[in-house]
C-alpha cells in the first residue's frame, strides 16, 4: 500500500516525433492556403487580379513599342536636322562664292569695256588708270595698257606710277617703286599693285607713264 504509483507509457523515438510534427504543420499550412484560395475565388479577387495583370502586361508592351517608335523618330529627326544644317552651310558658302564671282565679273566687265579701241591714232596708250584708297597709309592702283593697232608688234618697255600731293603742307611726290616696272605688251596688259604712302600725305594727282629707252610713249593722269 505504501509503494509509489507507477504509469506505463509508450515512448516514441524523437525522429518520429519531429516527423509527426512536420506532417501536422504541413497539413495546417495546406489547409490555410486552401482556405485563402477558396476565399479569393468566392470574393472574385483572383479573377480580377489576373485580368488586371494581363492588361498591365499588354500596356507595358504597348508602351515599349511606342518608346521604340519615338526613339526612331527622334533619331531620324536629328539626322534630318544635321543634314539640313550642312545643306544650309553649303548654300551659304555657295552664295558667298557667287557674290565674289559677281564682283569679279563686274570688275572684268569694266576692264574689257576699256579695251574698246579709242578714236585716236596712238597705237600704244594707257586707258585704265584707277586708284583706290585701302587705308590711311595704303593705295591700290591699276593700269590698263593697250596697243590699238591690229597685229601690232610686241612692245617692251617700263611702267612708272607717280603719286603727287602735299605732306605737312609742303609739295610731295613718290613713285610706286624704286625703279620703273618692266612691261611686255602684246594686245593689252593690266598691272596693279599696292603702295604704302605716309599717313599724313594728301595725294591729289596720280600719273602713269609708259617709257621705252628713256622716251615717254604714253601718259595718263587722274586727279583724286
Amino acid at each position: 500500500m505504501s509503494a509509489p504509483r507507477m504509469a506505463i507509457r509508450s515512448t516514441l523515438p524523437w525522429p518520429f516525433r519531429w516527423l509527426l510534427g512536420a506532417v501536422v504543420l504541413g497539413f495546417s499550412g495546406a489547409l490555410a492556403l486552401w482556405a485563402f484560395e477558396v476565399g479569393k475565388d468566392i470574393a472574385g479577387l483572383d479573377r480580377h487580379a489576373k485580368q488586371e495583370l494581363v492588361q498591365l502586361r499588354a500596356e507595358v508592351q504597348q508602351l515599349r513599342t511606342d518608346l521604340v517608335k519615338a526613339q526612331s523618330v527622334a533619331n531620324t529627326s536629328e539626322s534630318l536636322l544635321t543634314a539640313e544644317k550642312a545643306v544650309q552651310e553649303q548654300l551659304a558658302q555657295q552664295i558667298r562664292q557667287l557674290e565674289m564671282d559677281n564682283q569679279m565679273l563686274r570688275s572684268d566687265l569694266g576692264f574689257f569695256e576699256r579695251l574698246i579701241p579709242g578714236t585716236g591714232t596712238d597705237s600704244l596708250s594707257i586707258r585704265g588708270l584707277q586708284v583706290e584708297r585701302l587705308s590711311q597709309g595704303q593705295l591700290k592702283w591699276q593700269a590698263l595698257m593697250i596697243q590699238a593697232a591690229k597685229n601690232a608688234p610686241e612692245f617692251r618697255g617700263s611702267l612708272e606710277i607717280t603719286f603727287t600731293g602735299t605732306l605737312e603742307g609742303k609739295p610731295w611726290s613718290m613713285a610706286h617703286a624704286a625703279a620703273p616696272q618692266a612691261v611686255v605688251i602684246r594686245s593689252y596688259l593690266r598691272q596693279e599693285g599696292i603702295v604704302a604712302v605716309p599717313p599724313q600725305a594728301v595725294v591729289n594727282v596720280v600719273t602713269a607713264k609708259i617709257i621705252q629707252a628713256g622716251v615717254v610713249k604714253s601718259v595718263q593722269t587722274i586727279k583724286l
